[in-house]
């Protein structure tokens, strides 16, 4: 009976290993392990078509329209920075014009060389006007305590002005102690000469001393037409030709208004006032910089509609 089980037990172990060797013998299906290659814009977009404007939308984007726009807030920037610069160069000139026609009148140096360097200084001298060459510059804006009327009004400029437009009365002036005859600016009247009453000009003879403002040699501002001394017509601030036409030299002096005649022409007409309006640029260009700066960085870089 032992004998009998154990024979039963080896055959159906026999039978075990012959069904084992049969599975391993079988091929069976290996899994497919390979992963889809997914396109990143596959769930974006239902053709190659839409893929490939997509990509040359964006290519367009990073064209040269975007770094042409990125040179507007870094054009103005840089203008900005240069306004800053000329701010600084105007109230320096503003400061050395003041120090230089507050400074204490001067004579007439020896050396007339010396006069380059002193444009705006007062020089005092002593003499006697010459009326019987006196002729007129302009038309001309009054000026009064150193700003033209029209700057006041606001108007100013080329292209009119809301001041008063008359003629400056320019007279030989005759130096008692050197041989030496100036041309002094004695004020503004408010028509020509040859139409103003006579009394009006204020022809007082005798000695003077009188201080004036030193002022160069004036090339012609553009626009303005040229000065024909055959005509007596004159524009601007020639002085080598209005010299030669009164036999005179080529210094020239703006009365101050102290030492103007009593009812006569309006002296001090010396214009000491600049234009100072930097500072306004400055806010106008950096403010472009940074609005610029915002709308390309919005649209380019945040990728998102200006407004």
């Amino acid at each position: 009976m032992s004998l009998l089980s154990l024979t039963s037990g080896v055959i159906r172990l026999r039978s075990h290993l012959i069904n084992l060797r049969c599975l391993s013998d079988q091929k069976l299906p290996k899994p497919n392990l390979r992963f889809k290659e997914a396109h990143p814009k596959s769930k974006l977009f239902d053709s190659k078509a839409e893929v490939a404007e997509y990509e040359k939308q964006q290519k367009n984007e990073s064209g040269p329209i975007k770094w042409i726009l990125l040179g507007v807030p870094i054009v103005t920037f840089i203008l900005g920075t240069w306004q800053v610069e000329r701010r600084k160069w105007k109230l320096n000139l503003l400061e050395d014009l003041h120090r230089r026609t507050h400074s204490e009148p001067k004579p007439l140096p020896e050396n007339l060389s010396e006069l380059l360097e002193m444009e705006y200084c007062p020089i005092k001298v002593k003499g006697k006007f010459l009326y019987e060459k006196e002729f007129t510059v302009g038309p001309k804006s009054l000026i009064v305590d150193g700003v033209g009327t029209s700057e006041k009004g606001g108007g100013g400029g080329i292209i009119g002005g809301g001041g008063r437009t008359g003629f400056w009365v320019i007279t030989p002036f005759k130096l008692e102690d050197r041989d030496l005859t100036i041309l002094i600016n004695r004020g503004w009247i408010p028509t020509r000469i040859d139409k103003y009453p006579v009394k009006k000009l204020a022809h007082i003879p005798g000695t003077f001393e009188i201080t004036g403002l030193l002022r160069l040699h004036e090339e012609r501002p553009p626009f303005m037409p040229k000065n024909k001394p055959e005509s007596n017509l004159w524009f601007h601030r020639d002085l080598r030709a209005m010299a030669e036409a009164t036999c005179a030299d080529p210094i020239y002096l703006d009365l101050v208004a102290r030492d103007g005649a009593p009812g006569g022409p309006i002296a001090g007409q010396t214009r000491v006032y600049l234009r100072n309006e930097h500072f306004s640029y400055i806010v106008t260009w950096y403010l472009l910089s940074i609005i610029t700066s915002w709308f390309w960085y919005r649209l380019y870089i945040q990728k998102l509609p200006l407004l």
